[in-house]
């Protein structure tokens, strides 16, 4: 799991922490194999003007500054250009995390103190208490990240986001249709039917099982089949559309409710 070390500081109260990543990748791992003989394709690190293979250690970062001109620019190199500054997490201000939209966010990470743990729980009690998210910028490895932190379920929080200007506007939505009151009415019944509470718990990567399941047959030597046919919806208007989804959502909703009174009834 990825981690850096780093600092926090709050005016000039000084918090060293850790990062620990919050997402571990569960990707099904595929290596790519030849097709005719199914052996492993490899990728070799040459250069242009000689055959050797190059190991990672010969290999440094370069930039173009001209067409085939380069600069080049080692770890060591990288480290000095930091200031005190990029090597720790300056708080600049506080918002609303409202004020933040959702595009903005990429990443997530734990805070972990590694001492001065008393500054560590004032500063993340009182971000409770005020509801607010701190804003900063710092250095992750070679890049430069804006990062906001919050208290969340008794952990404090950081959560690197996207530049204003790495967002790319959305393109625009050319539509001349005229709604009727009728059609946002049953828009927003299906959604109060459909409301209930976010329990993450309830999802699971789903086709990754079917995926694992898919291995297993050809290690058995079974065919892999359609789970099922796909058919086009049948082509009908929105009204009866939006009329539909309402029976249906409450259909659904009823059968949810059902079986949550019935899971509370078999836990006690």
């Amino acid at each position: 799991m990825r981690s850096y070390k780093t600092a926090l500081e709050f005016g000039v109260v000084y918090i060293p922490i850790e990062l620990h990543a919050c997402i571990k990748n569960n990707d099904i791992g595929f290596n790519l194999l030849y097709k005719k003989n199914h052996q492993r394709i490899k990728y070799k690190k040459t250069c242009q003007n000689c055959p050797l293979d190059i190991k990672n250690e010969d290999i440094v970062k370069g930039y173009e500054y001209e067409k085939g001109k380069y600069v080049t620019l080692t770890d060591e190199e990288f480290e000095k250009i930091k200031s005190k500054k990029d090597k720790t997490i300056a708080i600049d201000k506080f918002v609303n995390l409202s004020d933040i939209q959702p595009v903005y966010f990429d990443k997530s990470y734990y805070v972990v103190p590694t001492s001065a743990e008393k500054a560590y729980m004032v500063l993340k009690r009182a971000m409770k208490s005020e509801q607010k998210v701190a804003i900063a910028k710092t250095v992750l490895g070679n890049k430069e990240q804006l990062v906001a932190l919050c208290e969340q379920n008794g952990n404090l929080m950081l959560y690197t986001l996207h530049f204003y200007d790495e967002v790319q506007s959305c393109p625009e939505i050319k539509a001349n249709v005229s709604v009727s009151k009728q059609e946002i009415d049953l828009a927003k019944q299906i959604i109060q039917n459909m409301t209930q509470d976010f329990d993450a718990k309830e999802y699971k990567d789903e086709y990754r099982e079917k995926v694992l399941s898919a291995i297993q047959k050809k290690i058995k030597g079974e065919k892999i089949r359609p789970s099922e046919k796909i058919n086009p919806p049948n082509v009908i208007n929105l009204m009866e559309a939006l009329k539909q989804s309402v029976k249906s959502s409450k259909k659904n909703t009823n059968k949810k409710d059902t079986k949550k009174t019935q899971k509370k009834l078999s836990s006690k």
